[in-house]
């Protein structure tokens, strides 16, 4: 059995399609689907569903899927068990929108200087998608705002940052905050996002009650429509903040208590600790 097309099912799976998984293996459609009806006829019953464009597992599938990934994360280790140093071979690296450009820039020319034989898979995702990925050993780490909850003993934070809320405004302050807050429509990051409830938790205890324009979570976007003067927001002073709302006013909420903490999730014990080890010097964690 190839293990190149049980990666190809998994992928299929992951991304709910086959036209999906081959632009995600850069394969044609075709070719996804003869390895997926290779495996079938090899091990004697259907492993996807095609009763729609969609291709759902099928009960069988959902079955034998956590040795399958086994198996393909055990292949994809075998690369770096000859080099002692263990800083061979591929480390898939989650990472919400704002550390995609605010922290994976010098995180990837940090590994590729110290570790010319690793490769990063990078996985965009939100929090909480990403932690699944990672407990779900998909991934082997990622950056993510922290859990609202007690993590289990699988699974350890490091942390990487503190993100203060600040009001972000097109022009100068209403006289204060929470007149600003009134006077402009307000663009909310989205409450039900592990980032989102810290603007809410202010608000609350402020006693301010407002009427969202719209519930965003893609803080990217709420900074370019502010900058267009759309409306006002509460969000996280992020790396790359200051660039997207470059024309805009930034007043901070220095409390604490409405600031999100960016970690780093991975296994407790995590198949390559080296590999995992030279992610946290890269992002100034130590380890």
């Amino acid at each position: 059995m190839d293990s190149r097309y049980l990666q190809s099912l998994i992928a299929t799976i992951e991304h709910g399609s086959i036209a999906e998984a081959a632009r995600v293996e850069n394969l044609t459609a075709a070719a996804i689907s003869q390895r997926i009806q290779a495996l079938e006829r090899e091990l004697g019953f259907p492993l996807l569903s095609r009763q729609t464009h969609a291709a759902k597992p099928t009960q069988a599938c959902l079955h034998l899927l956590p040795r399958a990934r086994n198996i393909v994360r055990e292949i994809g280790l075998l690369a770096g068990d000859a080099d002692l140093d263990g800083l061979t071979g591929t480390i898939k690296i989650g990472a919400i929108s704002t550390a995609m450009t605010g922290m994976l820039p010098t995180v990837l020319r940090h590994l590729t200087r110290h570790a010319p034989k690793l490769k990063a898979g990078i996985v965009p995702g939100t929090s909480r998608s990403l932690y699944q990925s990672v407990q779900d050993e998909e991934i082997d780490a990622a950056i993510l705002v922290a859990p609202p909850f007690d993590l289990p003993t699988s699974l350890i934070a490091h942390h990487i940052k503190t993100e203060h809320l600040v009001l972000l405004s097109r022009q100068a302050l209403h006289n204060d905050i929470l007149s600003t807050l009134q006077l402009k429509p307000y663009l909310r990051y989205d409450p039900t996002a592990w980032g989102g409830r810290y603007a809410e938790k202010f608000l609350k205890d402020q006693g301010l009650a407002l009427e969202a324009m719209c519930d965003l979570d893609a803080l990217e976007t709420i900074a370019m429509l502010v900058a267009d003067d759309v409306g006002v927001s509460l969000v996280p002073h992020w790396s790359g903040l200051a660039k997207l709302a470059r024309h805009c006013v930034l007043t901070p909420i220095p409390n604490p208590a409405y600031a999100r903490n960016l970690v780093l999730l991975s296994k407790t014990q995590h198949p390559r600790p080296a590999m995992l080890g030279l992610l946290l010097r890269s992002l100034k964690i130590k380890s």
